[in-house]
């Protein structure tokens, strides 16, 4: 045993075999350290470990190896059967997150080695385009002729030679024609005039073919005839060709489709009246189909059988009358009447059947026999009379036969006298008690007899009790509808009567005011001007200090033009409200409108009693004086202003009246007093400034122009939020020819005000009177983005694009924009100068819709109108409406309407120099 063991154990002591590991075969990897293999040996090749392996007897799956020994790392393999917790989920992100600022790190850096990678690579093979980029710039150097001079591309040498010896070995070559073209050649003349007869194989002439169908079709005609011989012989005059060709040409040919669903319906028609026959509708049906396939004969006769089964049916006799002839169809009608005599339509289709009125009349008198409670009857009967009084006389029957109509009560009012008309409403009323048509008209009938107003109005009230205490309640909407039917009528009392007595129905007391203003102005808007009157007038007598329905009212008035109402309205108005300044200055001005300057003067001396130290009423007192040639008093009037009132408004009006009058120096010393006083007033800034301007064309030139640029830029460091104090010191440096300061100027304005539209458009118009469009345009542009719905750059922008956009700028303008005034303008001439006269017009008025206290539109409109031939009544009928809009605003209009020249002139005036000022700035239209 003991010798057995040391056996065993004998491997101990041996050396290891080449490439021994131990533990390889249980799947151990052998290794070795330095003190093992020394400085300078090396471990087992793969292939010694691959043939020990193979010795032993083992083949060594590595990929089983590589996945069991697996990096403790990587969870496939040692961490594969561990959950996966909100720990790991969260060191996860966290890792993801660290991953993402390490790359955004990296991401610049890495940007750029790809730019540089890139332009690197450009450098060496750069692009087309690039390579001929400073070629593509010189072609803006090249000339018209230059480009018409260019030959087509391409090298034509080559190919103009290769054709030139094409056509020479073309022309060498020979071929034999065969005789096939010889024939045809011969026989080219001949085979216009012939033509192949098919069942001989002969040649026949084409005139002699068009003889023989004339001989064949006249023959038809004669047999097409009555059929006599005379006929047959051919000398018949009894058939017109011509009646026939036409008749031949009404006649219409059904196609094979439409034949079969006409057979197709018959048999559904003929399964529908054998399976029902008394359904009426069906017989009509099926006669009406034959009517249709032009089988007249059958269709009368199916709808004689549908009158057989069906006689009181109403429908079926009606359709056998329109199908029949009229004498049949009288006698149809006759039959019917045996079946249904209770049948109006019946009736009334028998009388329109007749010729004369006798037989009409007799026959719906012998209807009302049968039915005497039809109205359409009487009617009928009644409208066949001539005379108005045997009119009255059937009506009088009428209304005894039929009580309860309404219509014919209402008729016969008409058509009798005051006395008898008001009888005869009293016993409609007691007829038809819940009627509110005949309350209504009695009202209308004593307005016509001339009575007080009060009456009216206490029989339309009593007319509302009285029918609310029979049941019959309209609503507050229906008595409205019910007064503007009575103003359309032309009664206007019945419909004030009307409002008057119903505009408080089914409404709050809090809500009355708002919603009676609400109804006025609806019906103002709908053309309804007395219910509006009318509304306004009871809306006054419940709340008579409201100033906003007094003011409202009297535009309705002014509107309407009638002045003595007006006027009326506005003395009730200052009388109610005697601090409301707006009314005196508008009744002053209503005055004035009328020529009567002593009137004015005492309406404004009133005024001025009313409202001690008003601005507004001295303001106007003054300019009531001046316009009138009272230049002291109206000076004297604001001196007192400037003591009572002092406020920069008086100041300005001060130095403007001055102004005008040439007092230059006056003027120059009051707006200097009133800068100390108000020195953020903008307005007299720029008359300080305006004031030097106009010096300078006197004076001393540069001194003045030096104090006006000073005026203007104190004006700008004081107010710098006023645009017109920078258009203003822009345009004075233009004029004086310095385009350079006007540019700096502007770009400091635009700086300080980026949002207005004015700036841009005046930094875009200096550029354009200096030449350079295209900077212009730019600036348009820029001005867009910052104010993109602005209606003065869009129209600006449209004159700078080529005729050819032009259209296409407008619609993206008028979408942009919102339908500007100035934008519709902008397309209305661009109408105008395509020379569509009708557009053009109808683009003028959706302008001045769209924005009527803008002058420089009715201006536009002007100048077309006095293009056209037919200028006389259009032009004069637009001063008239000019004169009653009195617009106020437009770039043009404001210059013109300031000058000093034209202080006392009016509205009309005005429009024609604003039209001769847009005429001579050479605008485009």
């Amino acid at each position: 045993m003991a010798g057995n063991t040391l056996n065993k154990l004998a491997f101990l002591s041996m050396e290891a075999p080449a490439g021994y590991v131990a533990g390889l075969g249980r799947g151990a990897s052998g290794f070795t350290t330095r003190s093992d293999i020394g400085p300078a040996r090396e471990g087992p090749s793969a292939e010694a470990i691959a043939a020990a392996k193979a010795k032993r007897g083992e083949d060594g799956d590595e990929e089983e190896d590589t996945e069991r020994f697996q990096d403790p790392e990587e969870e496939t393999g040692l961490f594969a059967s561990a959950e996966y917790d909100r720990d790991d989920e969260e060191a996860d992100k966290i890792w993801d997150s660290v991953d993402r600022q390490m790359d955004e790190r990296r991401r610049k850096q890495r940007k750029a080695r790809e730019k540089a990678a890139l332009e690197e690579e450009r450098a060496k093979m750069p692009k087309i385009q690039a390579q001929f980029a400073d070629l593509k710039r010189n072609l803006t150097s090249v000339s018209e002729e230059e480009w018409a001079a260019l030959p087509e591309p391409g090298n034509l040498t080559g190919k103009r030679r290769k054709a030139a010896s094409m056509r020479e070995s073309r022309d060498d070559r020979t071929f034999a024609v065969p005789d096939s073209v010889l024939v045809s050649a011969r026989d080219q003349n001949q085979v216009q005039h012939e033509a192949t007869d098919v069942d001989s194989g002969t040649m026949s002439s084409l005139t002699e073919i068009g003889e023989a169908r004339n001989k064949v079709f006249s023959h038809k005609l004669d047999e097409a005839s009555t059929g006599s011989n005379i006929a047959a012989s051919g000398l018949s005059s009894t058939i017109d060709p011509k009646g026939y060709l036409t008749e031949l040409s009404g006649v219409s040919v059904k196609s094979n489709v439409e034949i079969g669903d006409i057979k197709k319906a018959r048999s559904l028609l003929d399964s529908v009246i054998k399976t029902n026959p008394k359904h009426a509708p069906g017989w009509i049906a099926a006669a009406r189909l034959e009517e249709v396939a032009g089988k007249m004969a059958i269709a009368r006769k199916v709808i004689a059988q549908g009158c057989d089964q069906c006689p009181k049916s109403e429908d079926v006799w009606l359709e056998s009358a329109r199908l029949n002839t009229t004498e049949n169809a009288k006698v149809i009608l006759a039959q019917a009447i045996q079946y249904l005599s209770q049948s109006v339509n019946i009736w009334l289709r028998a009388q329109e059947l007749e010729n004369d009125t006798n037989s009409k009349r007799r026959v719906l008198r012998k209807a009302l026999e049968h039915i005497p409670s039809s109205v359409k009857l009487w009617k009928e009967l009644v409208n066949l009379e001539n005379s108005p009084e045997d009119a009255r006389i059937l009506l009088t029957g009428a209304v005894e036969a039929i009580p309860a109509s309404i219509e014919l009560w209402l008729t016969l009012a008409r058509l009798s006298s005051p006395q008898e008309a008001k009888s005869v409403l009293n016993k409609a009323r007691r007829s038809i008690p819940t009627s509110h048509e005949i309350w209504i008209a009695a009202a209308r009938l004593i307005e016509q007899m001339g009575e007080p107003e009060d009456r009216i109005q206490r029989t339309v009230s009593t007319a509302v009790a009285s029918l609310h205490k029979a049941g019959a309640i309209l609503t507050r909407d229906q008595w409205l509808r019910e007064a503007e039917q009575a103003a359309r009528e032309k009664s206007p009392l019945t419909c004030a009567a009307i409002i008057h007595a119903t505009i408080h129905m089914d409404i709050d007391e809090a809500d009355r005011s708002r919603i009676w203003v609400e109804d006025a102005q609806a019906a103002w808007e709908r053309g309804m001007y007395e219910s509006a009157r009318a509304i306004f007038s009871h809306a006054l007598q419940e709340f008579p200090d409201a100033l906003a329905i007094w003011q409202q009212a009297a535009m309705l008035e002014k509107q309407l033009g009638d002045n003595a109402s007006l006027e009326a309205l506005l003395e009730r108005a200052v009388l109610h409200c005697p601090t409301a300044e707006a009314l005196w200055l508008l009744y002053a001005k209503e005055k004035r409108s009328a020529q009567d300057v002593d009137g004015a003067r005492e309406i404004l001396i009133r005024a001025f009693d009313h409202n001690l130290g008003s601005e507004a009423i001295s303001l106007a007192a003054a300019e009531l004086e001046a316009d009138y040639g009272e230049e002291h008093a109206a000076s004297k009037l604001l001196q007192r202003a400037r003591r009572q009132v002092e406020t920069a408004r008086v100041w300005i009006k001060s130095v403007q009246f001055e102004r005008n009058m040439g007092h230059t120096q006056q003027a120059l010393e009051l707006v200097r007093q009133g800068l100390q006083q108000f020195p953020k007033a903008d307005k007299l800034h720029m008359l300080h400034g305006q004031l030097h301007e106009q010096l300078a064309a006197t004076g001393d030139h540069d001194a003045e122009i030096r104090a006006a640029r000073d005026a203007y830029a104190q004006g700008r460091k004081q107010v710098p939020s006023s645009v017109p104090l920078w258009i203003l010191s822009s345009r004075l440096e233009e004029r004086e020819h310095l385009a350079i300061r006007a540019r700096v100027i502007m770009e400091k304005a635009r700086l300080a005000h980026e949002h207005s539209e004015e700036i841009w458009a005046e930094a875009a118009a200096i550029e354009m009177r200096a030449g350079s469009e295209a900077q212009a345009k730019t600036l348009l542009h820029r001005a867009l983005q910052t104010n993109p719905t602005s209606g003065l750059l869009w129209s600006e922008l449209i004159w700078t694009e080529p005729k050819i956009t032009r259209k296409t700028r407008a619609a993206d303008a008028l979408r942009r924009s919102g339908d500007n005034a100035q934008v519709i303008c902008t397309v209305a001439r661009l109408f105008w100068q395509e020379g569509k006269v009708a557009q053009a017009r109808s683009w003028f008025e959706k302008t001045v819709h769209a924005n009527r206290d803008w002058g420089d539109g009715w201006a536009w409109w002007l100048l077309f109108e006095e293009e056209q031939a037919d200028n006389g009544a259009r032009v004069q009928q637009l001063l008239d409406t000019i004169a009653k809009v009195e617009p106020r605003h437009g770039a043009a209009w404001q210059a013109v309407r300031k000058e000093p020249a034209n202080t006392r002139l009016d509205t009309k005036a005005i429009l024609a120099r604003v039209a001769s000022r847009l005429a001579s700035q050479n605008i485009p239209k």
